[in-house]
């Protein structure tokens, strides 16, 4: 009996040293959770990029639904077009 507590305490040391292995090393480390908390945030980032994108590119399909106008302003300026009876007169320096 006197052996006892020396094997015990031999097994709750090794099972110490398994979970600060587990900790810092394996699955779900401390390591690996802060990369995955950097990989989240850079994906929010992203996320919310491309969602203004999206208002954006929705607002634009409004505009174009909703008249001839946006079209028309588009087509000046974008392509240089004028409408029939119109004179274009281009100033250059």
């Amino acid at each position: 009996m006197r052996h006892s507590p020396y094997w015990l305490f031999v097994v709750l040391v090794l099972a110490l040293a398994g979970l600060q292995y587990r900790l810092w090393v394996g699955d779900g480390s401390l390591a690996q959770v802060s990369s995955l908390k950097r990989q989240i945030a850079e994906q929010q980032g992203e996320n919310e990029r491309l969602l203004e994108r999206n208002r954006i590119l929705e607002a634009e399909v409004m505009e174009l639904k909703k008249g001839m106008e946006t079209v028309e302003e588009r087509a000046r300026h974008e392509l240089g077009m004028v409408k029939d009876g119109e004179t274009l007169y281009q100033i250059t320096e």
